[in-house]
């Protein structure tokens, strides 16, 4: 136990409310594009985040009804709340793919304007919208009018440095409609490189009236969590690579604002959890594919933990998932 002072508890909203919706709280798992698929969903879920997503979808490829999208799309009842996250920069067809996913039972959808890779800001999609203010209006505008559910938004700090106008999309955002703006605190040039600049977010949260500006960018345990909201003042948090191999990364900040310790992650622990992660892909996945995802899987868990280096080596590199499996079994 160690101690809170009730200001730093207010930080925290359980239950928060959002519009019509009333969530866990206000500490939300980030959509990640080759990642927050079911399986990590399921694993994420258990541990109550204000709200999880699922992976980033194409507008081009959601009207014209591609089923590898749709199966991006897929989630279970009990995840609720869940989210949808759209990326496209083309506002004719950004109110119908809002309907559908809407249609389709999601609970909120988020217009990407963050993601950083070439082949996805190409056509000024993601982050290429960064350097489009006024189209991001456009498009947000025409996903509201199309849809009863909640819309938010995800930036980054700016295209680069030279480029920095967080406050001004957050400006444009909120005339449009958007109930919350998530801001991650690097530009599109750094990529992942570096820390996130707290100091950009900060600056949206000042610039908002009455949208809701949550933090993105270094949250990784509940210390930082706490950190986010002294810095910025922002009122949500979005937790992204934090959820690499640490799922209950959730517990882990609830229980940090309530004054209290999280058990340390043991070597056991982190084998166990990636062995229960791996029977959710199994179980939906062919097994040459479990088989890749185990590789990225394994490299989240096993990356922690003492006497883990040689285990992780081997499974990076796995082309036999059974004989994997008995590696990782026998070490326990």
């Amino acid at each position: 136990m160690f101690f809170v002072d009730s200001c730093t508890k207010q930080l925290l909203k359980r239950p928060f409310k959002l519009g019509n919706l009333t969530l866990p709280s206000n500490i939300f798992c980030s959509p990640l594009a080759g990642c927050s698929d079911l399986p990590f969903r399921r694993m994420t879920s258990r541990y109550r985040p204000g709200m999880i997503f699922c992976e980033m979808v194409k507008m081009e490829a959601l009207i014209r009804h591609d089923p590898h999208t749709y199966r991006l799309l897929d989630y279970e009842g009990s995840m609720h709340p869940i989210g949808a996250q759209l990326c496209g920069s083309n506002p004719k067809i950004a109110g119908p793919c809002a309907k559908i996913l809407e249609d389709l039972g999601f609970d909120l959808i988020d217009l990407n304007c963050g993601c950083p890779v070439d082949k996805v800001t190409k056509d000024n999609s993601g982050s290429g919208m960064l350097r489009h203010p006024e189209l991001i209006g456009e498009v947000l505008t025409n996903i509201i009018a199309s849809v009863k559910i909640p819309v938010t938004v995800k930036i980054r700090a700016g295209w680069d440095d030279d480029s920095i106008n967080g406050p001004e999309i957050v400006r444009i955002a909120e005339q449009a409609g958007a109930k919350i703006i998530s801001v991650h605190g690097r530009t599109r040039q750094q990529g992942y490189r570096g820390p996130a600049d707290w100091d950009h977010i900060r600056a949206c949260k000042e610039a908002a009236n009455e949208i809701l500006v949550f933090g993105n960018g270094d949250v990784v345990d509940g210390e930082s969590a706490e950190g986010m909201f002294k810095q910025t003042g922002c009122d949500g948090l979005l937790v992204a690579r934090g959820t690499f191999g640490k799922p209950w990364i959730f517990e882990e900040i609830y229980r940090h604002f309530d004054g209290e310790s999280f058990p340390p992650e043991t070597p056991t622990l982190l084998k166990e959890a990636l062995l229960e992660h791996l029977d959710h892909i199994l179980a939906y996945q062919p097994k040459k594919k479990a088989t890749l995802d185990l590789r990225r899987i394994g490299s989240w868990y096993l990356k922690r933990g003492e006497g883990l280096k040689p285990l992780r080596e081997m499974v990076v590199r796995t082309k036999d998932l059974d004989q994997v499996l008995a590696e990782i079994k026998a070490s326990k």
